[in-house]
């Protein structure tokens, strides 16, 4: 299966990957971020409709200007893409 498109984060809104450490219930997670840091991050709506979010999965955040603990999770990838981002040095 080809890939056709990978989001990216973008430096310019702060986004950052990370990955699903535990599910803390309700729309809250904690998240283990690229830059080192650990942050509690909420699902939107637009991202939660239709999609399964489980411990492990690889994940954009988008960090908190006034708490740079908390965010908000972007984006998850699917398996193939996660494959795609490691075999390419994004992850």
């Amino acid at each position: 299966m080809e890939i056709i498109r990978v989001y990216i984060p973008k430096a310019s809104k702060r986004e950052v990957f990370g990955t699903i450490e535990q599910r803390l219930g309700s729309n809250h997670l904690r998240i283990r971020c690229a830059d080192g840091k650990t942050r509690m991050c909420r699902i939107p709506g637009r991202v939660k409709g239709g999609r399964w979010i489980r411990e492990g999965d690889v994940v954009v955040v988008s960090p908190w200007e006034i708490q740079d603990a908390k965010g908000d999770l972007t984006w998850r990838y699917t398996k193939p893409q996660e494959s795609w981002l490691r075999k390419n040095r994004y992850i």
